[in-house]
């Protein structure tokens, strides 16, 4: 029984003996109250009845306290019935008193100094993330431990219950299972309460019981404890920050100090306890001391390095397509392998969210699931432990953005992580797609940061490149975006860095440190070079960033940013920005505001496009005094002179023109247009999503599909070219033509130089030296501070490469793993769960 409950008890007692005090000074009197004798009387008779009951429904009936308690009552209405006799009345009263000693007596001895700590875990699978804590509370003989499996429910698309799910049977045979119909937590008001749910009524896949929402758990006990039911190998959604039962719970356990900033910062700071992760201790515990495996298991096992295939959420719901693809690429590998395993674990909840989200997917999903199972290609694992399954494995393989990976991790296991839009072996020239990002209208060509955050350099300017140095001891995470060069100096643009890496004479000069406003990835969406000014544009960085290049000041534009950072239709979106004369311009993403900053006194101001539209701007190009709006949504192009307001819209686009989501596929009018190119009276828009160019003629508003004179692909050519636009202009200065520009095809990341007015074009190899990118391929390394060590799948570093250990770069090592996973994980000694056993109970 829990010390909350004795406490309320002893509570009740006391009140009875000062009820006692009270009515041996009233019986006292000269001229008695007895209608306030009887009140008090009446008052007294509803507690000890009340905390009879409470007794009787948790010890039963018949206990020497209730009967205590009854003969209490009877003296009650005894003294009621002697009021004017003081001899009687006299004696009573000290009866009474005999009697609430009594009880007080018996309740300290019914109900024992102890504390009563229960754990409601909902999915078996996700045990480990509780089951250290409960092991250090077993093992304390002071406390009182149930562990009681909620039940939880399968949603239907518009949010109702579907199917009803209780899994207390398929926990560990160790751990002591209390059925929730048989502990009310109503009644027994235990000291602590930890869950690992932390979503209460806002999970939109699935519900556990609304009786164990936290808010109606945080009721019944004094400490509510959530325990996050995954682990991180360094970064957190921003879906996790704000989640319902942060605001109820005492206690949120995290797995390390810098992960303070991963939550919402109006959480009091005391509530966040930086102890580590139990999953941690299970993995660490049980790698060192793996378990018999099922026996359908061993045959398969026997003598092969063992491949855990970890299909996840993020990666299905980001492309399923690709993902379904992916899975039929895995399962390809290793179907003639007698060397490896293949055990694949889908996510606990993938069906069910591929049904809730992506059902149209589901009977793609079930014919790769049967084929696997009918061909015995390996083991499909449906086991509630994973911990017990990652100690058969050698190594991981799949996405990244998984808390599994930090259990490989931490338990020094290699780590290769897939990507899904790979479906094949590589060509010859397949490293192009990676090594070769693009261009930005914004950057310097002679500069090119490719994959593993490395630097190239083209001395001539021509496009070929070799490598210049290593931006960051990161071997992935796209921490740079482009180089911009002011005056004699370059400067590499963060993209998910927080600093500038500043280049001169040949060399790395400085490093120009930035707030350390997040944790999280994306810092930011782009940069802009103006005069002696490097302007970054933010995308989860809280603010629009100047560097002054001469004197070094760094300066923060913090407000007005939901002005072009928005969320529409519940994805976030960035809109265009551009400088023109002294003024910064960032584009609303979903209507005609714009937020004006001047590029010298930091003065803003929030103005609107005199349009007739509200699509919102997708990218700012400058042409003359002109500012062309491409849109967001929609196809109306807008042109737009600032200094006198003038705006003129264009509309008549040919009646085939469509859009298709890039990813997905479907049908939409999502950012049709990329970077223009202008030549006379023409404008020439290339698609992004659309379906054709586009040829304006600004001058009469006529638009025309334009067919480049040279053959461009409908579609990336594999999945080592990953893509979100198709082709777009990039202007150029120096000597060419005022009608040469050049265009960038993406899907195959070919250049091309070509005079808009002639049709004439050349291509534009671009050239790197293949010896140097093999050298410079970083292998098993620290990874990103998202993802602490691993290696990268590929075209230098295949899925088949990794099979057979032939990876090019670094090659694994344990300790090293191990050295930088500490980084990301307190007390990875194995101790979490006891020292944060040890805390609430010091606590309580």
């Amino acid at each position: 029984m829990s010390r909350s409950f004795r406490k309320q008890t002893l509570t009740m007692v006391n009140l009875l003996e000062k009820a006692n005090r009270t009515l041996k000074l009233s019986l006292g009197t000269k001229h008695i109250d007895e209608e306030g004798i009887i009140q008090l009387l009446s008052d007294c008779q509803e507690t000890a009845i009340t905390l009879g009951n409470e007794l009787e429904m948790l010890y039963g009936e018949g206990t020497d306290c209730v009967h205590a308690l009854e003969e209490y009552c009877e003296s009650l209405y005894q003294l009621t019935q002697t009021l004017k006799n003081p001899v009687k009345h006299r004696e009573i009263l000290k009866e009474l008193t005999r009697q609430v000693k009594q009880a007080r007596k018996l309740i300290g001895s019914l109900v024992p100094d102890r504390l009563e700590i229960v754990f409601l875990p909902y999915k078996a699978a996700m045990w480990d993330s509780l089951e250290s804590v409960w092991m250090a509370a077993k093992e304390d003989e002071a406390c009182d431990v149930y562990v009681v499996p909620i039940p939880y429910y399968d949603r239907n698309p518009d949010g109702t219950f579907s199917s009803y799910h209780y899994e207390g049977e398929n926990f560990p045979e160790y751990v002591p299972v209390t059925h929730y119909e048989n502990y009310d937590i109503q009644k027994r008001w235990p000291d602590a309460v930890y869950i690992h749910n932390p979503y209460d009524q806002y999970n939109y896949v699935t519900s556990v019981d609304p009786r164990f929402y936290s808010y109606e758990l945080k009721k019944r006990t004094e400490k509510l404890i959530y325990i996050p039911y995954y682990s991180t190998s360094g970064g957190m959604s921003e879906a996790q920050a704000t989640c319902s039962a942060y605001y109820q719970a005492d206690y949120i356990i995290i797995q390390a100090e810098k992960y303070r900033k991963f939550f919402d910062p109006d959480l009091p700071a005391e509530t966040l306890l930086p102890f580590g992760s139990p999953k941690f201790d299970r993995v660490i515990r049980i790698c060192n001391n793996p378990p018999e495996p099922p026996e359908e298991w061993k045959e398969k096992l026997n003598r092969k390095k063992v491949y855990f295939y970890n299909t996840s959420l993020n990666g299905m719901l980001g492309d399923t397509r690709a993902f379904l693809k992916k899975m039929e690429y895995v399962f390809s590998c290793f179907r003639d392998r007698t060397d490896a395993c293949l055990l694949w674990r889908p996510h606990p909840l993938f069906e069910s969210s591929l049904d809730s989200m992506r059902a149209d997917f589901r009977p793609a999903y079930d014919l790769l699931k049967n084929y696997f199972i009918k061909y015995d290609l390996g083991i499909y694992d449906k086991t509630p432990d994973i911990t017990n399954t990652i100690a058969q494995c050698d190594a991981y393989i799949g996405d990244s953005a998984t808390s599994i990976t930090s259990l490989f991790g931490i338990a020094g296991k290699p780590l290769f992580i897939l990507d899904n839009n790979i479906h094949s072996i590589p060509e010859d020239t397949d490293w192009k797609g990676q090594i070769i990002p693009g261009f930005t209208i914004t950057g310097d060509d002679a500069w090119m940061i490719t994959q593993g955050n490395k630097l190239y350099f083209s001395p001539a300017d021509d496009y070929q490149y070799r490598y210049f140095c290593d931006l960051s001891d990161y071997a992935s995470g796209f921490y740079y975006s482009q180089v911009i060069t002011i005056g004699e100096r370059h400067y590499a643009c963060p993209a998910n860095a927080r600093d500038i890496v500043v280049i001169s004479d040949g060399k790395i000069e400085k490093r120009v440190e930035l707030e350390l406003c997040i944790e999280q990835v994306g810092a930011f969406a782009g940069a802009i070079g103006c005069g002696k000014y490097l302007f970054l544009i933010p995308n989860n960085y809280p603010a629009i960033v100047r560097y002054d290049t001469e004197s070094d000041e760094v300066r923060y534009f913090g407000s007005h940013l939901d002005i072009f950072i928005q969320m529409v239709n519940g994805e976030k979106k960035i809109g265009g920005s551009w400088i023109s004369g002294e003024y910064l311009y960032l584009a609303s993403p979903s209507d005609n505001q714009i937020l004006l900053i001047h590029t010298e006194t930091g003065e803003k101001q929030v103005i609107s496009v005199g349009t007739s539209h509200s699509c919102g701007y997708a990218g700012i190009i400058p042409n003359a005094t002109d500012l062309w709006l491409l849109p967001y949504h929609g196809s109306i192009i807008t042109r737009w002179n600032p200094s006198n307001g003038e705006v003129r819209e264009y509309t008549d686009f040919p009646d085939n023109l469509v859009c298709n989501h890039i990813i997905h596929g479907y049908e939409c009018m999502e950012v049709p247009f990329g970077i223009p190119a202008f030549c006379g009276d023409y404008v020439y828009f290339p698609p992004q999503w659309a379906n054709m160019f586009i040829r304006l003629n600004q001058v009469t508003g006529e638009m025309t599909e334009w067919k480049p004179p040279f053959e461009l692909p409908e579609k990336p050519l594999n999945g080592y070219y990953p893509s979100l636009a198709k082709a777009y202009f990039l202007p150029l200065s120096g000597e060419h033509d005022e009608d040469e520009y050049h265009l960038f095809s993406v899907f195959d990341r070919k250049l091309y130089l070509i005079n808009m007015k002639t049709e004439a074009y050349t291509e534009i190899p671009i050239e790197f030296d293949l010896h140097e990118l093999t050298d410079n391929e970083p292998g098993f390394r620290e990874n990103s501070e998202w993802l602490q060590y691993a290696c990268e799948e590929n075209a230098f570093n295949t899925l088949p490469d990794f099979l057979d250990g032939t990876i090019t770069g670094h090659a694994f090592d344990k300790a090293e793993q191990i050295r930088a996973f500490e980084k990301i994980a307190a007390n990875n000694d194995g101790t979490c769960g006891e020292k944060t056993h040890q805390y609430v109970c010091r606590h309580i």
